[in-house]
C-alpha cells in the first residue's frame, strides 16, 4: 500500500468538498446541454435556453464561493488545497465560457445558426459529459484509469475544437461580405472554442490529481 493510499485511508471521509465538485460538474454538464439545445432550437424559441444559461452560470458562481469558504473554513483536505481550487475554478472557467457564447450570440441577435456553432456546442457538450464522470471517479480515487481515459478524450476533443474553429473562421472571412457579421460570428465562434480549452484545463487538474495519488 501506498504512503497516498494509507493517508486516504486516515483521513475521514469529505462530506463537504466532492458534493460541490458533484454539484459543479453536474451544473456544468446541464448547461452545456442547455447551449446545445439553444442552437438547436427556432429563434423565436431560444431566451428561454439563453434565461436557463444564465441561471446555471448563476449556480456554479455560487458553487465555486462555496468551495472557497470550505477551503477557508476546513485544515484537513480530501486533497491538496491548490488543487482544490485549481479544480473549482477550471469548471467555473468553463461555464464563463459557454456563457459568454450565448451572451453574444443574444446580444448581437445571431438569427442564423451555423453548423460550425451547432458543432464546437456538440464537441463542449461531450467534454463537459467526460468532465462529470471523472468528478465522479475523485470521491474515493480507486479508478484512476477512468479519470485518465476521459482527460485523454478531452484532449481530442480540445483538438477537434481547434480545427471546427480555424475552418469556420476562414470560411467566414472567404464567404462572408458583412463585416458587422464577421465580427459577429467569429466572437461567437471564439467563446466557443475557448470554453473547450479551458475543459482541457480541467482535465489537466484532473490528471495532477491523478499523479499525486498514483
Amino acid at each position: 500500500m501506498s504512503i497516498n493510499s494509507i493517508f486516504q485511508f486516515l483521513v475521514p471521509k469529505d462530506k463537504k468538498f466532492f458534493p460541490l465538485f458533484e454539484q459543479a460538474a453536474a451544473n456544468l454538464t446541464l448547461l452545456a446541454e442547455t447551449l446545445h439545445e439553444a442552437v438547436n432550437a427556432p429563434k423565436n424559441e431560444r431566451e428561454t435556453y439563453y434565461k436557463k444559461i444564465e441561471e446555471l452560470e448563476a449556480n456554479i458562481e455560487e458553487i465555486t464561493h462555496k468551495t472557497h469558504l470550505e477551503l477557508s473554513r476546513n485544515f484537513i483536505t480530501p486533497f491538496d488545497r491548490e488543487d482544490i481550487h485549481a479544480l473549482i475554478k477550471a469548471i467555473d472557467d468553463v461555464a464563463d465560457y459557454m456563457h459568454e457564447g450565448a451572451s453574444r450570440m443574444r446580444l448581437y441577435q445571431v438569427e442564423k445558426i451555423t453548423k460550425s456553432i451547432r458543432k464546437l456546442t456538440e464537441i463542449n457538450l461531450e467534454a463537459c459529459q467526460l468532465i462529470s464522470k471523472a468528478v465522479l471517479e475523485l470521491k474515493d480515487l480507486k479508478n484512476l484509469k477512468s479519470i485518465t481515459d476521459a482527460c485523454k478524450r478531452i484532449n481530442k476533443l480540445e483538438s477537434k475544437a481547434d480545427s471546427v474553429f480555424d475552418k469556420a473562421v476562414a470560411d467566414i472571412f472567404e464567404n462572408e461580405t458583412d463585416a458587422k457579421n464577421v465580427i459577429k460570428y467569429k466572437e461567437v465562434l471564439s467563446s466557443l472554442e475557448t470554453a473547450t480549452d479551458k475543459c482541457k484545463g480541467v482535465a489537466n487538474v484532473l490528471e495532477s490529481i491523478v499523479v499525486k495519488h498514483s
